[in-house]
């Protein structure tokens, strides 16, 4: 067998892997499926919460997940605990909890540490060490220190996010608490500078990892992701719900713009009032949306929804009139890639790369400004005043998904980028004989 053909042995790390609360963890889930099914095997090692990953049925591909635990700090229902004084295994324990005592955010830096001792204590396992936004000052020493060359993907750089929550902050402590948490994006950049290689989402990323991080050009390359286009597809047998807008958010989170959302339904609702929204994420109790929401009446036309499994989910999208991507700024943004493959029309925002997967206003999306709530009230009324509008852009929305961002073309890209990485470092390494038994990867179920 060839180089070329010879399938892969992949570490893919992802210091918190939940599937369904941010990009990270739907990236782990979605590429080591992909890659599976190209005959490669993937070990997943993660920290709380733990990936959730699809079997794959291929006899030679798999997908394994290794647990790799934290002190698990931010779990529900004690977020910011104090661990007993028996859950102290190392010094990286006693970091993790003196960083968090300190206000910062430690799992970045504990996590690449402990990820460099167990990489280093299986050397040769793997042929290719694939990182998923750490960026930990323990994945640097190259092949030597890792066992294999490392490959790093980042979606964006958490500056951005950074600079958008100081932006939102009232007062200088909750500044100050801002800087404390992102101080760990100070590591993050100097790591980048000196990694060989970087993979990114979009070409909006890519310049933003130029600029930001201090990444040199020739070092960073576009792999665009995608839609599971088998499980985001048209269904004309679900109903379409009058006035429905759906998104995906957190009420919580600035960066995803959904204050302007809930200020947009509002102008709408003037005209359609049937309208009304249904957000697939978390409710704040308190902050900005929640007064937004009791300031404007809404409560009975704003909905969250969580606990949903993926078939729900994709029923969701598809009942709805209109798909909205709000957020001020997406270093790719999947929600819109998963609702166009629906053939659900979209609303989206000019931020970051959100143009580049959502194509041309008036084309396959209406595009209005980020943070632009009266814009957003425009193109909401407008698409759910126009069903052939609605149609046109659904159906254009979906063939632009199939022709250019789907999971199985990210992982043959992907992986033709590992083997070039291989080849750089000498290429591929002996294989041992054996390696240490590991957790079969658990199927997914949306949380």
């Amino acid at each position: 067998m060839t180089a070329e053909a010879r399938p892969l042995r992949i570490a893919l790390l992802t210091y918190k892997g939940n599937p369904f609360c941010g990009g990270q963890g739907v990236y782990v889930r979605h590429l080591s499926r992909e890659l599976a099914r190209l005959g490669h095997r993937v070990e997943v090692i993660g920290a709380q919460p733990y990936p959730v990953l699809d079997v794959v049925d291929d006899p030679d591909g798999a997908v394994t997940l290794t647990e790799l635990p934290s002190l698990d700090l931010y779990r529900q229902p004690d977020p910011f605990r104090t661990p007993g004084r028996g859950e102290y295994r190392d010094w990286v324990d006693a970091l993790e909890v003196a960083t968090m005592w300190t206000g910062g955010f430690p799992e970045p830096l504990t996590f690449s540490l402990r990820a460099r001792r167990h990489l280093a204590a299986r050397r040769g396992a793997f042929d290719v060490v694939h990182d998923n936004q750490t960026l930990g000052y323990g994945l640097l020493g190259g092949p030597g220190a890792l066992g294999a060359p490392l490959v790093t993907t980042v979606h964006h750089p958490i500056t951005v996010d950074r600079q958008l929550e100081l932006d939102a902050a009232q007062g200088w402590k909750r500044r100050a608490s801002v800087r404390r948490w992102y101080g760990f994006t100070r590591m993050q950049k100097r790591v980048s500078r000196r990694l060989p290689s970087v993979l990114t989402v979009s070409g909006t990323s890519r310049q933003e990892i130029v600029d930001h991080l201090g990444v040199r050009e020739d070092r960073v390359h576009v792999v665009h992701i995608g839609a599971d286009t088998r499980l985001f597809s048209p269904d004309p047998s679900v109903p379409e719900v009058s006035g429905r807008i759906v998104t995906t958010s957190s009420a919580d989170v600035p960066l995803k713009g959904l204050i302007h959302l809930v200020e947009a339904l509002a102008k709408v609702r003037a005209e359609q009032p049937d309208a009304h929204l249904v957000v697939v994420g978390n409710r704040a109790d308190d902050g900005p949306v929640a007064a937004a929401i009791e300031r404007l009446g809404l409560s009975g036309a704003v909905r969250f929804v969580k606990g949903i499994s993926d078939a729900e989910l994709v029923d969701l999208v598809r009942s709805a009139q209109v798909a909205c991507v709000p957020s001020l700024y997406e270093g790719f943004s999947l929600p819109a890639a998963e609702a166009m493959a629906t053939g659900t029309p979209l609303v989206a925002t000019t931020g970051g790369a959100i143009p580049e997967v959502a194509g041309p206003d008036g084309e396959t999306c209406l595009a209005v400004p980020p943070g632009d709530s009266g814009a957003l009230a425009a193109a909401l009324g407008r698409l759910l005043a126009d069903s052939g509008l609605r149609r046109r852009l659904g159906r254009a929305g979906r063939e632009r998904v199939l022709a250019r961002f789907t999971w199985e073309r990210a992982a043959i890209g992907t992986a033709e980028h590992y083997r070039a990485v291989i080849e750089a470092a000498g290429g591929p390494r002996p294989r041992p004989v054996r390696t240490p038994a590991r957790t079969p990867a658990p199927q997914a179920t949306r949380i």
